[in-house]
């Protein structure tokens, strides 16, 4: 009876997920735009041109939205490359194409080109731009020690990602990041060559901006992916909420996650740039040996204990 009492409905939690996510979002949009401000006049100081000119924002959205764009639009291809990942075979990987195709069907979405990792960690991904777009691919050891309720709570977990079209916001954060990244890059390049004002003329307010402008340069790229961190978790707890609404059955995806993270093997084509793709973090939380909040802010995935909490309370 206790426990019924502090279940909670699947809409509050997706709900209350959306709102927070809303929060960070907006947060780091608003740092976004100060940190460019405090950089770019900064900037205009050093290179003379007039304090808040932004011509040189284009420039960096220019060149950090080239890379993300491209990194986005290719996603599947690059990431599948770099996977080793081979199609998947209706006769060979049964269980996966028929899990895939009722999940997607229950989730009004299309079927997501399917592939396999062969690697022996149980371990899934979902990537592409957009649901027309999108592929799922898992790895044999997933598809070998999950039974089949406890492999449809993965597959809707990767198929709420693709539903919520997180791909593309992770993209727009990963712009947004780049370009306080790059500001910073040429703020410190200016700084160690020197501007062509002259020191003796600038005015107060211009040095509290250099001064200003360098601390930026320094935490602002820190910062900026301590949020991006924190909107990849939270787009995790979205997604097992997702999972749930799709299924109706929490205990599979529980189930799955007890198993994924008590394999202790690590998934060894993953790496630094595609381990937040992952329904579980694919090295195996080399970071264990750290406690507290702090070793938390630097994790692409909430603690799966956290999460088996959270799937627990729905009802």
């Amino acid at each position: 009876m206790f426990y019924i009492l502090y279940m909670k409905n699947i809409y509050e939690v997706q709900r209350a997920n959306k709102i927070k996510s809303f929060f960070i979002v907006t947060f780091f949009a608003v740092f976004v735009a100060l940190a460019t401000y405090v950089l770019v006049r900064a900037l205009g100081i050093y290179s003379g041109y007039i304090p808040g000119n932004l011509g040189i924002v284009g420039i960096a959205l220019f060149v950090s939205g080239i890379s993300s764009f491209f990194g986005y639009y290719y996603s599947d291809k690059i990431v599948l490359g770099i996977s080793g990942a081979r199609p998947a075979n209706r006769n060979n990987d049964f269980v996966f194409y028929t899990v895939a195709q009722n999940i997607s069907i229950g989730a009004g979405v299309p079927v997501p080109k399917l592939y396999v990792i062969p690697d022996s960690a149980p371990n899934a991904f979902a990537t592409g731009r957009d649901p027309k777009h999108a592929v799922i691919c898992a790895t044999t050891g997933l598809l070998e020690k999950l039974d089949r309720t406890e492999l449809e709570g993965v597959i809707a977990h990767e198929i709420s990602h693709i539903k919520n079209y997180d791909t593309r916001l992770m993209s727009v954060v990963s712009v947004m990041v780049g370009l306080i990244a790059l500001l910073g890059d040429w703020l410190m390049r200016a700084s160690w060559f020197g501007g062509k004002s002259d020191d003796d003329n600038r005015s107060s307010t211009s040095s509290i901006f250099l001064v200003v402008g360098i601390v930026f340069a320094i935490l602002s790229p820190i910062i900026g992916q301590l949020i991006q961190l924190a909107i990849s978790r939270r787009r995790e707890y979205g997604a097992d909420a997702g999972a749930i609404e799709i299924t109706r059955q929490p205990s599979g995806l529980v189930s799955a996650l007890i198993k994924i993270s008590s394999d202790k093997e690590a998934l060894e084509v993953a790496n630094k740039a595609t381990a937040h793709l992952f329904v579980s973090n694919p090295f195996k939380d080399k970071n264990q040996g750290s406690v507290g909040w702090f070793a938390d802010l630097f994790n692409t995935h909430p603690p799966i204990s956290e999460r088996i909490k959270a799937l627990k309370s729905m009802a």
